[in-house]
């Protein structure tokens, strides 16, 4: 494979390498807007509880209980909300780190394969280089006995 060849595949997978990672910290911070979701919703849960209960010493009515034990049961069903879409985007995150893996081997693969023909190259160079500079001590060699 030529170099330009090489050197096009190797910017084409450095480029989705950057996709790949950039696809990870979404989903990453996704997944870290969860975690602060459900600790708010069961930080404001803990909260109307608590002042259920300070109402509760103070004295409420059925209906006022009822009120607060539908709302507490609408955070309760927002928390689960918040852990399913959590669960989702830890997997996402899992499978997206786990592609970006994959292609940083791909970025690594390339790369020592322009390595390796670099070295070929030169390799080739030097060998020319070292015919020349043989031909050229030959020819003066060859140029001195025939004086």
């Amino acid at each position: 494979m030529a170099m330009k060849q090489l050197d096009t595949l190797l910017k084409f997978e450095k480029d989705n390498e950057q996709r790949c990672a950039d696809q990870l910290k979404v989903a990453e911070n996704e997944y870290q807007q969860n975690i602060t979701r459900l600790q708010g919703v069961a930080d404001y849960r803990l909260e109307y509880m608590k002042r259920l209960s300070q109402r509760a010493e103070q004295g409420l009515d059925s209906a006022t209980y009822s009120h607060y034990h539908a709302f507490i049961a609408k955070l309760d069903t927002a928390s689960e909300q918040v852990e399913i879409a959590m669960r989702q985007a830890k997997a996402l995150v899992e499978q997206s780190k786990g592609i970006w893996l994959k292609q940083q081997q791909k970025v690594k693969a390339v790369e020592l394969l322009r390595n390796k023909r670099l070295e070929k190259i030169a390799i080739a160079a030097e060998k020319t280089e070292q015919k020349m500079f043989d031909e050229i001590a030959t020819q003066q060699y060859i140029r001195r006995n025939i004086r």
